[in-house]
């Protein structure tokens, strides 16, 4: 493939997100516009819970999906809460719930606290897509990598993520290869979410890469895999236009 077909399979893929402090209505109105402009749609935005009703206003029922984000981002809010804002996210209009896996309480050998929280999640988000937010990036080996995603996988995750994007280290090929491993072996439909440190067209292409290996050429689809990246959008667009993608600096 050429590098314009792989920035466009890419862009079809991506969940623009806007988790940054200095979030505003301004901001989510620009990110909703940039979702649907040609020259295709993402897949989904990925914005704060109080900007939800915004953004259903303004999406509609288009293409392109709303996600949100609880127990973000340290993964340390009390189950009850978590369950709580899940609810009024969904209620507000979201299709998505990204969920941050206590993965502290999980390092400490507390597996059934965290494997708890993704279930009560799941139960209050029948219907919809959960994605469960391992942080990686912060596991000590790989062995707790593939722990947590089957731990994620069998509490009922749809997605297992990488990263929040908010730690000095995120996603990478390593731990998105033994997860992709768990999917394979999970025995029902499991997507991927590789998020933070996603920077250039190089960069998703060797993720695009590890999951056509893995799970086979024709798996990776909206339905199966997301990036997770504020800055990809544009590069992928000038990929396709043929301007520059150089990346930047910072964590891979």
């Amino acid at each position: 493939m050429t590098d314009a077909e792989i920035a466009a399979r890419a862009l079809a893929l991506l969940d623009l997100t806007d988790l940054t402090d200095h979030a505003d209505a301004a901001g989510l109105a620009a990110l909703c516009a940039k979702a649907v402009a040609p020259p295709v749609p993402v897949a989904a935005i990925c914005i704060w819970p109080r900007f939800v009703a915004q953004a259903r206003s303004l999406l509609g029922a288009g293409p392109v999906r709303i996600a949100t984000v609880v127990n973000f981002p340290a993964g340390a809010d009390e189950a009850a809460a978590v369950v709580d804002d899940t609810r009024i996210a969904l209620a507000a209009g979201a299709d998505e719930i990204d969920l941050v896996l206590p993965w502290r309480v999980f390092l400490t050998g507390d597996s059934e606290s965290a494997a708890a929280m993704v279930a009560r999640v799941r139960e209050a988000s029948r219907g919809k897509t959960l994605k469960v937010i391992l942080e990686t990036g912060e596991y000590p080996d790989l062995v707790k990598v593939r722990a947590a995603s089957e731990l994620a996988i069998v509490h009922g995750a749809d997605f297992i993520k990488t990263s929040t994007g908010k730690t000095a280290h995120s996603a990478s090929l390593p731990a998105a290869r033994t997860m992709l491993e768990v999917i394979a072996n999970a025995g029902r439909p499991v997507g991927l979410k590789p998020s933070g440190g996603i920077r250039s067209l190089a960069d998703a292409t060797g993720y695009l890469d590890l999951a056509d290996a893995i799970m086979g050429p024709g798996w990776a689809t909206a339905k199966t895999f997301r990036f997770g990246a504020s800055g990809l959008h544009q590069v992928l667009i000038e990929a396709m236009t043929g301007g520059k993608t150089e990346r930047a600096d910072g964590p891979y």
